[in-house]
């Protein structure tokens, strides 16, 4: 009995606790169709839809499950709506796409971007003058533009008055630097210098003076030498007295006749140059009278070396000058040397290799005059680059033992422009 009575009110407690459960479940129920029925009173009122809904309806009706598909196969398929394009940005797409997708966007903007990578028009096609040659974009301004520089070139040499021009003094600055002290001297004293002035003056000072008398008396100066163009885009004339190295007998070359005649590292240049005004402190170049020791307007149609078509050598130096001279002989015979070649000695120490070399020097210059011979004497002794200069009739360019790396280089480099 007590059993039966255990039993009964179990079952009891499960039948409340069901009742409960189905209240609840009535409760849910009712609240969601009050709740479905709000959102259909929503829905009477004319809402746009959002693309992005669009597309997740799209894909859902794609994902329709075979079920479905067996029980309305009596009906006509239905071909699912197509979700809209939607273009991905630069920073989105990850590694190739991203590439694709800035391809595809320079392409697109071809047409308006005429500084893209894929530039199919050119709006400045009358005044695109940046192209070498002539072509369908520049309309033949190449030719007219040399014709304008060779115009503003003739234009810059023309002379007002030649005959005036042409009387009155010159000083060439580079005599002036070969001259000793006694020889400044001396001039600076005829053009009515003090003497007691001079005397405690550096030879610097006092060519400066010389040349500011010269000009005083209406005389004109005029300088030559190698030109360097620094990176900045102006240039100076260096000197070969100072092995082609910066020095305070320096002549300044401006950028814009640089440009105008076309002049390059390396151009032999000979002009007249004016005082240095106030502030300034080297001279300038005013005018260029011979680019190369030939007219400036040769320097506009010139081929760049490195343009030139090399060629084996077809003229040959002859190095023999006198019968008693048997090494430069020699040479001749076994060692043939050709204008434009090149010739390596390679001996041991003390064996006469600058003996040859001044006898190869001597032979040329006295058997091809039309030869300009420079001697480069790289990590020598001054006593020979002394020697050197004493024996032979060329250009002795030197840089001793006594100097550091870098001027070594610069004086390479300046010697092979």
């Amino acid at each position: 009995m007590a059993f039966r009575k255990k039993v009964d009110a179990e079952s009891a407690e499960d039948v409340s606790e069901q009742n409960a459960v189905s209240e609840e479940t009535s409760q849910v129920a009712a609240s969601e169709s009050s709740q479905s029925a709000e959102s259909e009173n929503e829905g009477e009122k004319p809402v746009k839809p959002k693309r992005r809904r669009v597309v997740r309806k799209a894909a859902a009706s794609e994902e329709v499950p075979e079920q479905a598909a067996s029980e309305n196969s009596e009906q006509a398929p239905v071909a699912p709506a197509e979700p809209p394009h939607e273009t991905t940005r630069t920073e989105d797409a990850p590694g190739e796409e991203r590439q694709q997708v800035s391809q595809e966007e320079n392409r697109q903007n071809s047409d308006y971007n005429n500084g893209g990578h894929y530039q199919r028009r050119n709006y400045n096609n009358r005044y695109n003058n940046n192209r070498r040659f002539n072509n369908r974009y520049n309309n033949g301004n190449y030719e007219r533009n040399a014709q304008a520089r060779m115009e503003a070139v003739e234009a810059a040499q023309r002379i007002e008055n030649p005959e005036e021009y042409e009387s009155k003094p010159r000083l060439l600055i580079n005599d002036l630097t070969k001259m000793g002290m006694h020889e400044l001297r001396d001039l600076a004293i005829q053009y009515g210098l003090n003497a007691d002035d001079l005397a405690p003056m550096k030879k610097q000072d006092l060519i400066f003076t010389i040349l500011k008398a010269h000009t005083e008396h209406g005389g004109i100066i005029f300088a030559s030498g190698a030109l360097e163009i620094l990176p900045d885009g102006y240039g100076f004339l260096r000197s070969p007295q100072n092995s082609y190295l910066p020095g305070p007998d320096d002549i300044y070359i401006s950028p814009s006749q640089i440009r105008l005649f076309n002049l390059k590292t390396g151009d032999t240049i000979y002009g007249q140059t004016r005082s240095p005004k106030e502030g300034e402190r080297f001279f300038a170049l005013l005018r260029i009278e011979t680019v190369n020791y030939d007219e400036p307007r040769v320097a506009q149609t010139r081929i760049p070396f490195e343009n030139l078509t090399p060629l084996y050598p077809n003229e040959k130096l002859r190095l023999e000058t006198v019968s008693t001279e048997l090494s430069t002989r020699i040479v001749d015979l076994f060692v043939p040397i050709g204008k434009g070649q090149r010739l390596l000695i390679v001996a041991p120490p003390k064996a006469g290799k600058t003996i040859l070399m001044q006898k190869i020097a001597n032979a040329i210059t006295v058997n091809n005059p039309e030869v300009y011979l420079i001697v480069l004497l790289i990590d020598e002794r001054p006593e020979e680059v002394t020697e050197m200069e004493r024996s032979i009739k060329a250009e002795v360019i030197s840089s001793t033992f006594d100097e550091q790396a870098t001027r070594h280089v610069q004086v390479a480099e300046m010697v092979l422009e």
